[in-house]
């Protein structure tokens, strides 16, 4: 130990006004340290619980994003949008129809 430490170590321990200091700091490191302990552990497991939330959130999500996936295939299929336009719109494919050809330079404006 360099000197200043052994000065610093006698002073604590062999001081009478002051020999019990050493003893009183390292009891009041260790009591905080203890409650800093219990802060953390108590730290960790509210965060635990968050996370653990979360994850059946995030679950539940995703659940229902397959579900609107499906739906929205399921209505946007081909068929049934022909069948809704006819049952609802009463909308008919036309019997009597002219194809017109037009130039690529006859073009609307």
């Amino acid at each position: 130990m360099n000197y200043t430490w052994q000065r610093l170590y006698l002073g604590l321990i062999e001081a009478r006004p002051h020999g019990m200091m050493l003893p009183l700091v390292l009891a009041v490191l260790v009591m905080g340290s203890a409650l800093w302990a219990v802060r953390i552990k108590h730290d960790n497991r509210s965060l635990t619980g968050a996370l653990e939330q979360a994850r059946v959130e995030r679950d539940r999500l995703q659940m229902e994003w397959s579900q609107l996936q499906l739906e929205e295939a399921a209505l946007s299929h081909h068929a049934r949008i022909e069948a809704t336009a006819r049952e609802s719109l009463g909308m008919s494919e036309p019997r009597n129809y002219v194809i017109v050809k037009t130039s690529r330079l006859e073009t609307a404006p």
